[in-house]
This record gives C-alpha cells, sequence and structure tokens, in this order.
C-alpha cells in the first residue's frame, strides 16, 4: 500500500497530447480489471517509452503547487484509480517491462528529492530547539541570568547558587539573618556607590548593595540619613523584582530599616507597605514568610499613632489578601497604642473599622477584628469600671464628711451638693455606660449586633 501511496502523482509523457493521453486513460478505467488488458496497457506504455524516449512527468497532487494541480486535475483522478487497482507485482512488471534507465533514474531523483524535502521539513521543526538550547546556554555568560538554585542552608543562611554557561561561576547570593551580618569595612565607598549599586542591572551586585543597606542601617545609620529617601525608593523598586532572590533581600533589608529609622520613614514608607502587602499575600512560601517578618518588624518599630493612618486605606483595598494583611497589621498595632493612646485615638472610631472587618471575605480578616474588638472592650470597660470607682470615691469622702457635720441645714445642703456633683460626674462622662449601649449607640444595628455577638461569645469561653 505504501508503494501504491507513492505513485498518487500524474504519469505521462509530457509531449503526448492531451485527447490521447485521456483516450489511454478511459481504456485504463474501463478495462483495469482485467489482468491480461493492464498488462497490455504496461507494455504498450512502455512501448512508448522507448519509442518516443520519453520522460515521466511526476507531480505529487499533495505537493504540488495550485497551477500543476490545475493543469493535471483530470490526469490525477484516473491514476489514482489506476494506482489504487494496481497490486504490488502489477507495479514491479511495470518498472521490468518496460521503463527506460532515464525513465527510472528520473523516477528515483524525485523520489529522493521528495523524501529529502520531508527529512529537511522534519529538520527545521526541530532544529529551532537545538538552536535555542545553545542560545541559552551562551545566554548566561552575558546575563549571568541562566539559572538559580536554592541550595540547602549554610551555617543557618540560605544561598543562590549561579552556573553560567560553559564556564561554572559559583556566585552564592546569602540569606543572613540579621543577628548575622558584619560591619563594613569601607563605609565612604559603599555610601558613594550606594545608590549606583542598587539601580544596577547586575541582579547579583544589587543584592550585595542591599546587604549593605542592612549594614548601613545596623551600624551606621547616622551616614545613611541624607539619602534615606532615596534608597527606601530603590528598595521599593527591588520590591517589584520579578527575581526572588533580589526580592527576598529587599524585604529582609526593609526589616531592618523599619527597625533602625523607626518613624524617620514615615513620609516615604507609602511604596514600601504597598509592596510587602502584596509580597506577603503572594503564593510563594520563602518570599510570603519574609514580608509576614517584615510587616511585624514594620508594627513593632514604627509608632501606632503614625502607622495606623497608614494602614486604613488598605483595609477598603479591592484585593481581599491586601485587606486580610492590612487587617492583620492593624490589629497588632492597635494594642501598642496602649490604654490612654486608644482613648486618644478614640473607641469609637477603632470599633467602626473592626465592625467593618467582621464581614470580610477572608478569614484572617475576621479574626484579626475579632481580636481588635476584644481588646477595645477590655481598654472601654477598664476605663467603666475607673470612672466607677472614681465615683464612689468621692461619695464616700463626701458622706464622712457629712457625719461630723452637726447643723442639720449644713448636712442637708451638703447632701443636696452631693447629689449634684454625682450628677455632674455622671453627665461629664456619659459615654461611659455599659459596652452594649455604647456599640448600639457608635455602630449601626446590624454591625452592633455583629460585634455584641463576638464579645458575648469570647467573654463566655473566658468564664467557662
Amino acid at each position: 500500500m505504501q508503494m501504491q501511496m507513492q505513485f498518487i502523482f500524474i504519469i505521462g509523457p509530457a509531449i503526448l497530447p492531451a485527447p490521447v493521453r485521456f483516450t489511454l486513460y478511459a481504456v485504463v478505467l474501463v478495462f483495469v480489471t482485467r489482468s491480461l488488458l493492464s498488462q497490455l496497457l504496461i507494455a504498450f506504455s512502455a512501448f512508448l517509452l522507448r519509442s518516443l524516449s520519453l520522460s515521466f512527468s511526476l507531480h505529487l497532487i499533495f505537493l504540488g503547487d495550485l497551477a500543476v494541480r490545475r493543469q493535471f486535475c483530470i490526469e490525477s483522478v484516473g491514476l489514482w484509480l489506476l494506482s489504487a487497482l494496481y497490486s504490488d507485482s502489477d507495479l514491479d512488471l511495470l518498472k521490468l517491462t518496460g521503463m527506460s534507465e532515464k525513465a527510472l533514474r528520473d523516477l528515483n531523483t524525485i523520489l529522493g528529492t521528495e523524501r529529502k524535502n520531508e527529512d529537511s521539513s522534519k529538520t527545521c521543526l526541530t532544529k529551532p530547539s537545538v538552536d535555542s538550547a545553545d542560545e541559552n546556554i551562551e545566554e548566561p555568560q552575558k546575563k549571568k541570568t541562566s539559572s538559580s538554585l536554592v541550595s540547602p542552608a549554610v551555617n543557618g543562611n540560605q544561598t543562590v547558587t549561579v552556573n553560567s554557561g560553559a564556564e561554572v561561576v559559583n556566585t552564592e547570593v546569602e540569606y543572613i539573618e540579621s543577628e548575622n551580618l558584619n560591619d563594613l569595612e569601607d563605609i565612604d565607598t559603599c555610601l558613594k556607590t550606594l545608590l549606583a549599586g542598587l539601580d544596577s542591572k547586575d541582579w547579583v551586585l544589587v543584592c550585595d548593595t542591599l546587604n549593605n543597606v542592612r549594614r548601613l542601617s545596623i551600624f551606621h545609620k547616622e551616614a545613611m540619613l541624607d539619602m534615606l529617601g532615596d534608597v527606601i525608593s530603590s528598595i521599593a523598586k527591588s520590591l517589584k523584582n520579578p527575581r526572588s532572590a533580589v526580592c527576598k533581600t529587599a524585604i529582609m533589608t526593609s526589616a531592618d530599616v523599619f527597625s533602625a529609622y523607626n518613624d524617620l520613614i514615615i513620609d516615604s514608607l507609602d511604596p514600601l507597605l504597598v509592596q510587602l502587602l502584596l509580597k506577603a499575600s503572594q503564593d510563594k512560601r520563602f518570599v510570603c514568610e519574609a514580608a509576614e517578618k517584615a510587616l511585624i518588624s514594620m508594627t513593632t518599630w514604627i509608632s501606632p499613632i503614625s502607622l495606623l493612618p497608614k494602614l486604613q486605606p488598605y483595609l477598603k483595598n479591592k484585593n481581599p489578601r491586601i485587606r486580610a494583611k492590612a487587617s492583620m497589621c492593624f490589629s497588632r498595632s492597635v494594642p501598642l497604642l496602649g490604654a490612654e493612646g486608644i482613648k486618644t485615638y478614640g473607641i469609637d472610631k477603632l470599633i467602626q473599622v473592626a465592625a467593618s472587618q467582621l464581614s470580610d471575605q477572608l478569614p484572617e480578616s475576621r479574626e484579626a477584628a475579632r481580636a481588635l474588638l476584644l481588646e477595645l472592650q477590655n481598654v472601654y470597660e477598664k476605663f467603666h469600671d475607673l470612672m466607677e470607682s472614681a465615683v464612689n470615691e468621692h461619695t464616700v469622702k463626701e458622706h464622712t464628711i457629712n457625719e461630723h457635720t452637726i447643723n442639720d441645714h449644713t448636712v442637708n445642703e451638703h447632701a443636696t451638693n452631693d447629689h449634684t456633683a454625682n450628677d455632674h460626674s455622671v453627665n461629664e462622662h456619659p459615654e461611659m455606660s455599659s459596652w452594649e449601649s455604647f456599640c448600639q449607640s457608635k455602630l449601626s444595628p446590624l454591625s452592633a449586633q455583629a460585634v455584641l455577638r463576638v464579645t458575648s461569645v469570647a467573654r463566655e469561653g473566658l468564664v467557662s
């Protein structure tokens, strides 16, 4: 069958007139089922080839161009039927009985050419991958970015090894913990090349420079004060780097900058904050964990009174993961205000923020809101108890004075004054009522109900 498929082409003397060829094909189609006539036809074709010394005109139907298909369409149909009805022995007989050496040579040449074309087409399909592989081997020598492998921890520090091309260059980017960083040898040179190193296209150099920023923050933070704003902008740029090694080193640098400069970076915090919230929301575990540590460092070292206004807009972000991370930071930062700080900031403002997070999409946001509400309830009840004890002490003192007073008129007058003082004290702090009344006065009915449900369930759990 394979031999027959190779004969799906136009076979015919090129200079025979078309009527003669069509007549020949018609005879073949009528008498092709008779073996004797078939062999006579083969002999006749061989005689024509020998006598006229003509070559075969060979054209593959499915590989020929459009003009060839149009020119030989009728001949193609006829010979396709002819080749389908011939057996392999008939085709061999065709070779043995009639074909001239020139015709066989032409046939072999064309079939060989077609095989070469098929092989070359297959080679063209596979060769680019080989070429691209060779290019991928050469490319790391130029960019030093061919492959990055995280090796096992070395002395507690993770390292990234870079192999470039034929020459293997071991470039290690270490994730060094803050307590393991060493001081710089040449501070002046480091400061001069700091910004250029942070903006370099060589990612290994960027990582080294970020580690130098960490060293300066820990050992020489005053030396970097003048360029702190530019340094923070470059750190934020590195946080956007798609290379994980650069991104994680920038995250660790952010944590050290928070611990060193505290509120001094509050004006430049926004670009760092949004990137850290994004990285903490990623699926890459080692990047996410580093970002979480940096956010904890931020809430620890930056004062809550400055940080809370920066965090509050992200509680309404469209990205639910960013909302969750911002809510967790907000919940961690509020207790650091202390009872007096919470009262000064406004319990009513904070309870409204916490109530809005109770219905958030992600459980992290809801859990952070519950923790914040419990903290606010404790602070509120603490001040409520203090005010009640203060009023009681004032009442006891007044009654003690009244016992030493003999004049009834003075006693009655003092009692009247005592009652007036108590009323004045209560009216001076009208918000110091029960927690339930406070929630109902500051929140919508549905929000107040949700807040009271959370705090009452938590209180029942503590009591039980």
